[in-house]
């Protein structure tokens, strides 16, 4: 084995061993609103559950140069934002939105992606996804002690949306969603084959 400091590791060779080795990643596309209005739409695969009871998500934002991306400032001012689980057919779309606009404009006309509104939260969500999360802010802890590196998010879901195509008794089926998951620089993976093992009792 290569035993490795990460103190002693650049910012972008830690990086690359995080994210070639904890795969595959699920991916969050997360909508947020600007103060002008502007909706915002971004994926993410520093995602994942951190509760069922009450559900909740977490979501951890990168800072460039310690400057808040767009997603991060807007979950700060209004503490709430849509989370869509990225699947086969709208992988490429939600990719388009990975571009680096100006905050006055939004990726999600960029994308030709389709807003509809929440029930629960202001921020809207789009109908492109097949499953969508709608989150209020619960807590956000800043990360870094050379300063400020990544915000750490925790959102409550208070509104789930599914597409009644993939859910039956109260189960969401895995072929249907199909879910994309992230690996390391452009290499994404589908679902790919499923198998059971029983726990112990």
């Amino acid at each position: 084995m290569i035993s490795i400091d990460p103190k002693r590791n650049s910012e972008r060779d830690n990086y690359k061993l995080l994210i070639g080795s904890i795969i595959p990643r699920p991916i969050a596309f997360v909508t947020t609103e600007s103060e002008d209005g502007i909706v915002n739409g971004a994926p993410f695969s520093y995602f994942n559950i951190v509760s069922s009871n009450p559900p909740m998500v977490s979501l951890a934002i990168q800072r460039p140069n310690e400057h808040l991306k767009d997603t991060a400032r807007n979950i700060y001012r209004n503490r709430q934002f849509v989370v869509h689980i990225v699947d086969e057919e709208n992988v490429a779309k939600i990719n388009e939105t990975a571009a680096s606009l100006p905050a006055n404009e939004s990726e999600i006309e960029l994308a030709n992606l389709t807003l509809v509104p929440s029930e629960n939260v202001s921020v809207p969500g789009v109908k492109e996804s097949k499953f969508r999360m709608e989150c209020r802010l619960v807590q956000a802890i800043t990360l870094g002690e050379e300063g400020p590196g990544s915000d750490l998010f925790i959102g409550e879901v208070v509104r789930f949306h599914v597409d009644e195509a993939i859910y039956e008794d109260g189960r969401i089926d895995p072929r249907g969603l199909n879910a994309i998951s992230r690996l390391a620089g452009s290499d994404y993976a589908t679902i790919g084959d499923i198998f059971s093992i029983e726990r112990p009792r």
